[in-house]
């Protein structure tokens, strides 16, 4: 699998990993864990356009 593939898929499950921690978050009414859920989605959003502006330099 090329790299940039890679970093898309780590990127998107880090992404919903961080969207479920968001939720978890707020229906526990705990600031803490929704913003470190805020913050590992923001992370994944970066790595998948990390691997898709890879993909483009590939070709």
């Amino acid at each position: 699998m090329k790299p940039s593939t890679n970093d898309q898929i780590k990127g998107k499950l880090h992404e919903l990993k961080g969207k479920a921690k968001e939720k978890a978050g707020q229906v526990t009414n705990n600031p803490n864990l929704a913003a470190e859920g805020q913050d590992e989605k923001i992370a994944g959003v970066i790595q998948k356009k990390v691997g898709q502006i890879e993909k483009v330099f590939e070709k």
